[in-house]
């Protein structure tokens, strides 16, 4: 099985204010470290490169990223050990903090490329129910044995 994600984001800004420019101008450079990435599998994206433009939730500045990798680990590697840190670490500055979960994991079919609506329904099921096999967030660490046991119980 392999690790699909779902994170989400309240811009303060549309994307062509010249407040959030700089998170603009990397994506291009900052998706191609993902793809390059070991583990990586596939992302969501538009016509355009990135996924600025698909709009999955109602509030027009809400950002949205996908994508399917080898494992927590090499999604972990590719977060916290490349230049994606650094733009982590400026969020605060283009994103509006938010009370719920804005990110889900969860284990997904090796050949399966997750949908939005997906997405947005593990999400929803984190946010009611908190962290289980069927979605969860770093703090947890289901495998996808826990994945298939869970599935079977349901």
């Amino acid at each position: 099985m392999k690790l699909a994600q779902l994170n989400i984001a309240l811009a303060k800004y549309p994307m062509d204010a010249p407040e959030i420019k700089d998170f603009a101008d990397n994506l291009d450079p900052v998706n191609a470290i993902a793809e390059s990435s070991e583990g990586f599998i596939w992302r969501l994206q538009d016509e355009s490169g990135d996924a600025t433009s698909i709009q999955a939730f109602d509030a027009p500045n809400m950002l949205i990223n996908m994508s399917v990798w080898e494992s927590v680990d090499t999604l972990k590697n590719f977060m916290f050990r490349t230049h994606h840190r650094d733009f982590m670490r400026r969020k605060a500055e283009w994103f509006h903090r938010s009370a719920e979960d804005t990110y889900v994991l969860w284990w997904v079919e090796d050949d399966h490329i997750p949908t939005i609506a997906e997405a947005k329904e593990r999400l929803d099921y984190l946010r009611n129910k908190g962290d289980s096999p069927f979605a969860f967030t770093f703090k947890s660490n289901f495998t996808p044995d826990d994945a298939l046991a869970y599935e079977l119980e349901a």
